[in-house]
């Protein structure tokens, strides 16, 4: 039987998810996570084969690295409103599994986590062509740590100090990486660099002083579901 779990800070929509997951016998659903700050944890202790992410603004490129870093063999799966094709890039520069839109229907969304459980991936065909069709721009292991900093949104002094470098050689870089890949501005470039495959060879660089949002301070409680004979999981 698959484990599954959920995060979302939805009650409604757990539910929704839970009975969902009671009809299908090859799942057992064996908890929720309501706090973005205690995912990666979650995950770590409860050793899920799957989490189902919806993805709000609670989670972020961080955090989901996090996740991957501290519970590596459980498979993500986000759940989304919409699939930006930066957005694409970068989970799947993580690691993600798969990325499923909530206006689909349940049995496809069943048919999704039937296929990560089998080890397989979930992009939808138009996704997946999109992807394809992205140019691959080679970047040296500087410059792909450097694009990555940027995609995450760092300022220059930001990413000097994360590489032990002055911000003026950060700004020669960007520069020497413009006319390289033929882009415009900063975030053409972190989309280029997304696109690359260094990114993906490195991994997920952090900085040495990972910056936190304020929710890494909430401690909002996990709550692991309650069956007819006893707890789950």
């Amino acid at each position: 039987m698959t484990r599954v779990l959920l995060y979302t800070d939805q009650p409604v929509l757990a539910k929704g998810f839970a009975a969902i997951m009671s009809s299908v016998a090859e799942f057992d659903l064996i908890g929720v996570c309501y706090a973005s700050a205690l995912l990666a944890e979650t995950l770590a202790s409860t050793k899920p084969d799957i989490a189902l992410i919806d993805l709000n603004e609670e989670i972020t490129l961080e955090g989901l690295a996090d996740a991957r870093r501290r519970a590596p063999n459980v498979r993500i799966v986000l759940w989304v409103r919409a699939i930006p094709l930066e957005l694409a890039y970068q989970t799947i520069r993580l690691g993600v599994h798969g990325i499923l839109r909530k206006t689909l229907s349940p049995d496809v969304m069943i048919k999704c986590l039937q296929r990560v459980a089998a080890g397989e991936y979930w992009f939808e065909e138009a996704l997946g062509a999109r992807l394809e069709d992205a140019e691959v721009v080679p970047l040296s292991r500087r410059e792909a740590q450097l694009v990555n900093l940027l995609a995450q949104g760092y300022k220059n002094k930001e990413i000097a100090y994360a590489l032990g470098i002055s911000e003026g050689t950060i700004k020669v870089y960007l520069s020497r990486l413009y006319r390289k890949v033929g882009v415009k501005d900063r975030y053409e470039l972190a989309l280029y660099g997304l696109r690359s495959g260094d990114l993906a060879q490195m991994g997920y660089a952090h900085p040495a002083q990972p910056r936190r949002g304020p929710q890494a301070e909430s401690k909002a409680p996990v709550l692991v579901l309650e069956r007819a004979g006893g707890r789950a999981g």
